[in-house]
């Protein structure tokens, strides 16, 4: 089977133009002269009953050539370009602000080079792990290759839009959302490694329509509606989890340390069994979430 054909992209071609100001002065000296050479075949006409063919003629041709010369002149303020198209043919791109004149017959189709913003919608997809979640990014951009924007696709700003969802789609797909195994980058706390990801897959995808990305940034991330409430419960049983883990290993520490000192000290000689009462009692009181009332023992040390 054939690989499939991929067009080569359209290269941007710099065109020079002239200075809008010389030529509106032209312009606008042909529009008087026609109009004066006007007055003067009307005026010849009327008192010598005769009509200057030859006077005439020139002021149509004037008088239809200056608006059409008129229609020649463009401004182009900073970060801004136009493409130039003759009948269909790609002539090339002003990219120099400014006021200025080219051919009439021109189609002249401005490009902002300024850097935009795309925030994208909020998206409902499946992470790694298949867990429904909300995601949404935002998306710094700008045209950097006139010609491949309009010509090499079609409507750029409308092929920018649907290839980030895509690209925020396809990213979020790769990463699970949250509780990685150790070392993974997950959407949550790997932010930045995210970002870059993202910012990679965009500039592949949008290379094409001669867009440079300037940055990218997930703006929203959750759970789906329908299982937020569980992961919420699941994450505060982790939470419990984990403090109950501290606090077991600060109370094993503690009745370690008063085992130790009363050995040390010889304050009391406790056999097998009287330390294990003490560590369950110890630990009882360290690790229990309500205070606990002492019992004073006023029988031997063995009753």
């Amino acid at each position: 089977m054939s690989a499939p054909f991929e067009r080569a992209a359209t290269q941007e071609k710099t065109i020079r133009t002239a200075n809008g100001w010389p030529m509106l002065a032209l312009n606008v000296a042909m529009l008087f002269g026609a109009i004066g050479l006007l007055v003067r075949v009307i005026h010849h006409a009327a008192n010598y009953q005769e009509f200057e063919v030859g006077t005439f003629v020139p002021a149509i041709v004037l008088l239809v050539l200056a608006p059409i010369f008129l229609a020649g002149h463009f401004t182009l303020q900073p970060n801004e370009a136009r493409v130039l198209i003759l009948f269909g043919a790609y002539r090339g791109t002003v990219r120099d602000s400014g006021f200025h004149w080219t051919n009439p017959f021109y189609t002249k189709r401005k490009i902002s080079l300024r850097a935009r913003n795309l925030n994208g919608d909020k998206l409902k997809v499946n992470d790694n792990r298949g867990n429904p979640i909300e995601i949404a990014a935002v998306v710094v951009w700008r045209v950097e290759h006139t010609a491949q924007a309009v010509f090499d696709v079609d409507a750029y700003e409308n092929y920018i839009r649907i290839q980030s969802e895509s690209a925020v789609r396809h990213v979020a797909s790769s990463y699970a959302y949250d509780h990685g195994e150790e070392n993974e980058v997950t959407l949550r706390s790997g932010t930045d490694e995210v970002a870059l990801a993202l910012k990679k897959e965009l500039e592949e995808r949008l290379s094409k329509a001669g867009v440079g990305v300037l940055e990218a940034r997930l703006t929203h991330l959750a759970y789906a509606p329908e299982i937020a409430q569980a992961m919420l419960r699941r994450q505060q049983a982790e939470a419990v989890i984990a403090a109950r883990k501290k606090i077991v290993q600060g109370a094993v520490s503690m009745v370690e340390m008063a085992l130790r000192e009363l050995a040390e000290k010889e304050v009391v000689v406790l056999d097998n069994e009287r330390k294990a009462s003490m560590v369950s009692n110890l630990l009882v009181v360290l690790c229990g979430e309500s205070e606990v009332s002492p019992v004073i023992n006023t029988g031997t040390l063995y009753s």
